[in-house]
């Protein structure tokens, strides 16, 4: 029986636009998994793999030897984990559940073999490492750039993801005022802008934390690279 969730992810994703038997072959192979909320989905260091996020959000991340974290992208359904660790091998990153996820785990050796043997399949995974760099870009932009509503959303989710422990809930343990310091702005701002978020249902407040109530439309509200369409040519999308 075939399973809607994984075909709506592999119709947003850049697998979409691969030969239609190689496509076929992935998702016939490709197993797919649930990992609750906080649970480590890939450890850095680990033998290189690919998986078709279908459904929640993951955070991709990278940890000081200090053990300090630094997120470096969040993927959401129809994103693909991995294809920059297929070309270059195993990195430093590893990734994490922010809120109960599903994965399709794709074959790393198809894929691949697929792509030195046809230069579709290699273009297209070209096209794909290009859209990461530019949404590194983007971020890089918010971050430097972006409004105290978008640093505060970036902060709280970042912080909350570090902090999760598996099955817990998300919640950043933060001061207001901490808060107003790691976003650039006042106490009094970032006050306002926590009020604004719990109004609209994204976080509530208590008397130590922030907890996160709708992780999605919190990294939404954090100037998240828009997403892509891929039903349409890449040369429509601007590539």
């Amino acid at each position: 029986m075939a399973d809607q969730e994984v075909e709506d992810a592999l119709a947003r994703s850049f697998l979409a636009g691969l030969p239609p038997e190689l496509v076929d072959g992935l998702r016939d192979d490709g197993e797919r998994a649930d990992y609750p909320a906080g649970t480590t989905v890939y450890q850095a260091g680990s033998d290189p793999r690919a998986a078709l996020v279908v459904r929640g959000l993951l955070r991709v991340f990278l940890t000081s030897a200090e053990g300090r974290q630094v997120t470096v992208r969040y993927a959401r359904p129809g994103d693909v984990l991995g294809i920059a660790v297929l070309v270059g091998g195993p990195a430093s990153t590893s990734v994490q559940a922010v809120e109960p996820s599903s994965v399709l785990r794709i074959s790393a050796r198809t894929l691949i073999t697929a792509a030195r043997r046809d230069p579709r399949v290699s273009w297209a995974i070209a096209e794909e490492l290009n859209r990461r760099l530019y949404e590194v870009l983007e971020q890089t932009a918010v971050n430097a750039f972006g409004s105290v509503r978008q640093r505060v959303a970036a902060h709280l989710l970042d912080l909350a993801s570090a902090q999760q422990h598996p099955r817990g809930r998300l919640a950043a343990r933060v001061s207001q005022q901490e808060l107003a310091d790691a976003a650039g702005s006042v106490r009094e701002v970032a006050a306002r802008v926590l009020r604004d978020l719990r109004v609209a249902g994204i976080v509530a407040t208590t008397a130590d934390s922030v907890v996160i109530l709708d992780p999605a439309q919190l990294y939404a509200e954090s100037g998240a690279p828009r997403a892509c369409d891929f039903s349409r040519p890449a040369r429509d999308r601007g590539h």
